[in-house]
């Protein structure tokens, strides 16, 4: 089976379309502020895409505003996400969003949606970061529920979630929120520092340390990404997945094909 078209929206500096792009997804970035794009002038082809995947910004939708108000310079993007995915008409979509943002419903209303709520550490992280998944797909392109699998152990007391340069600072903690260097958000975050140090060197302009630790904090911790591409491969039907027998506990791998 040939690998799926994705466009990513919203994009960062790339840790979800990492994370699918391991999974076997070919994932092309749409614009994005940080290189001076603007999802607004955005329209893509129609019926090129087999999904669309991405998080609109959440600052309007965080609560982490009290700690820094001038951080909310975006307002609500999820309409311009619904809109790419009207555009491009994909046989499916995912949504990542803060668990108080908007959930997007695409028109015309043919896609089957289902919204679950998915824990960094959960998924083999080790932060408590807590985000929405909003998974949709067309009648008849999923064969599966969209159901990120959860490790059945994990810390009970996970590190805080990363966030960018609008929480306490460095070394202290506040409200629940540690304040931490970019080394540290890209440690907590999966991510190699090494990969950082590497993207930063590698661009025309490397950004300042206050800038990667905004993309850092901003984009989807790694395991996360992880936990929902392979979400989204069994969902799809594209990957083996392991049925359990309710009666003798008994598993075995099933794969399903289109």
């Amino acid at each position: 089976m040939s690998p799926q078209l994705v466009l990513s929206l919203f994009p960062g500096i790339g840790l979800l379309d990492m994370a699918f792009e391991e999974e076997g997804f070919c994932v092309v970035r749409g614009p994005d502020l940080l290189w001076g794009g603007d999802i607004r002038r955005f329209h893509p082809p129609r019926g090129v895409f087999d999904g669309v995947i991405g998080g609109s910004p959440c600052q309007a939708h965080s609560v982490l505003t009290d700690f820094r108000p001038s951080m909310d310079k975006y307002g609500d993007m999820t309409p311009d996400y619904v809109r790419v995915v009207e555009e491009t008409e994909p046989r499916w979509f995912l949504h990542e969003q803060v668990i108080g943002g908007p959930i997007p419903r695409p028109s015309p209303k043919d896609y089957v949606m289902t919204d679950v709520l998915v824990r960094d550490v959960w998924v083999g992280g080790v932060t408590n970061r807590l985000r929405r998944f909003t998974f949709g797909a067309q009648l008849g392109a999923a064969v599966m529920a969209f159901a990120p699998e959860q490790q059945a152990l994990h810390s009970p007391e996970p590190e805080h979630a990363v966030i960018g340069g609008h929480g306490p600072k460095r070394g202290t903690k506040e409200r629940g929120f540690t304040g931490r260097n970019w080394r540290d958000s890209a440690i907590a975050q999966g991510l190699p520092v090494e990969w950082v140090e590497n993207v930063a060197r590698a661009m025309p302009t490397p950004l300042s340390a206050q800038g990667i630790k905004d993309a850092v904090g901003n984009g989807v911790p790694l395991p996360m990404g992880r936990a929902a591409a392979r979400a989204v491969k069994r969902a799809l039907g594209i990957e083996p997945f392991t049925w359990t027998c309710p009666r003798c506990g008994r598993g075995r791998s099933i794969r399903h094909d289109r």
